[in-house]
């Protein structure tokens, strides 16, 4: 046979390859973060970049020592530590402490990412682990929660205190979340001020139009799976609405959507490629799951809210959604 000069490679799959990796990803969802960061300055001022400030520092300070003795700053080049640390900032309210925002980054880091063998690796949510800690740790700090003003360059509640000092005896204008008044009191609020973020809430939370807004542009550009969204959305839905057809004292499904971190857990919390399942299946059993248990923490739980506890509680049921939702292999049982 005449040799011709033809090269034929021979190489396994997968034969398709994807240009966008990890750090592109990540920049992406950094990117997407800058107008909430945005809007929290515009609602609560200087505090909300002083806040963001300490935890990023706590994320990036942290990654960098443990990983001191790789190639200088690779391990921070991806992106994955600033992410956490700008959704851990935005889940805390504008007054919190700007040391505990730094510790809390380091526990996110430390506890919630590296000690489990570092990126692609944690079973939770590092952010939402962060808060968690904060959570049991400063109780009265994260429940504080303080009203717009439209005053810029001023710190707000206990921003300046330092430990061992009484954060909860510093003066600051102090406001119920919408939930909490909902919960506690029976008095809604306005869906409008939802959707625009005239309200309380920790600094991502209070925007429901933008986070819409920036859902769709996530799901648009293939960064999240529209079934996350859809599933907790609409199972969040579909649970609220019966209550309130049954008692028109509970709250109504769109205010169940727009009050509290919701909108923002769901778009950037619940939809992380490694803390949520890889099979379809998974993704909405995950998916309902933390539909159900948000509304039935916040209807009859002790707290206002629950989608922190609900997305860390099937966050460590994906692994078993993994294992008992595999797809069939071609030709066996």
């Amino acid at each position: 046979m005449m040799d011709r000069g033809y090269q034929v490679q021979i190489s396994t799959a997968p034969f398709l390859h994807d240009t966008t990796d990890t750090p592109k990803l990540m920049w992406e969802v950094v990117y997407s973060l800058m107008p909430v960061v945005l809007v929290s300055f515009y609602f609560f001022g200087m505090s909300a970049l002083l806040v963001i400030v300490a935890s990023v520092g706590g994320c990036l300070l942290t990654e960098w020592f443990f990983n001191r003795n790789d190639q200088p700053g690779l391990s921070l080049r991806d992106g994955s530590a600033l992410i956490t640390g700008l959704l851990l900032a935005l889940t805390l309210p504008p007054g919190f402490p700007l040391w505990m925002a730094f510790l809390g980054g380091v526990v996110a880091i430390g506890v919630g990412k590296l000690i489990w063998g570092g990126l692609g690796h944690n079973i939770f949510n590092p952010a939402l682990l962060g808060r968690a800690f904060l959570q049991a740790a400063f109780p009265t700090a994260i429940t504080t929660w303080e009203l717009p003003d439209g005053k810029y360059l001023g710190v707000r509640g206990t921003n300046l205190a330092v430990p061992g000092y009484q954060a909860d005896s510093l003066d600051g204008l102090t406001g119920a979340t919408p939930l909490a008044s909902m919960k506690f009191e029976q008095e809604s609020t306005e869906i409008l001020n939802l959707l625009l973020g005239n309200t309380s809430g920790s600094l991502g939370e209070t925007s429901g139009l933008l986070l819409v807004v920036i859902g769709f542009y996530l799901i648009y550009r293939r960064i999240i799976q529209w079934r996350i969204p859809v599933g907790i959305l609409g199972t969040v839905f579909i649970v609220t609405a019966v209550f309130y057809l049954i008692d028109s004292q509970y709250p109504s499904p769109l205010f169940m959507w727009f009050a509290g971190g919701l909108m923002f857990a769901t778009v950037y919390m619940a939809t992380d490629l490694v803390t949520s399942p890889l099979t379809p299946r998974g993704v909405w059993i995950y998916s309902i799951g933390i539909g159900i248990l948000v509304v039935l923490i916040r209807l009859f739980g002790g707290l206002p809210e629950g989608v922190m506890y609900a997305i860390l509680f099937m966050n460590a049921a994906t692994p078993l959604l993994n294992r008992f939702s595999k797809t069939r292999v071609y030709g066996h049982r």
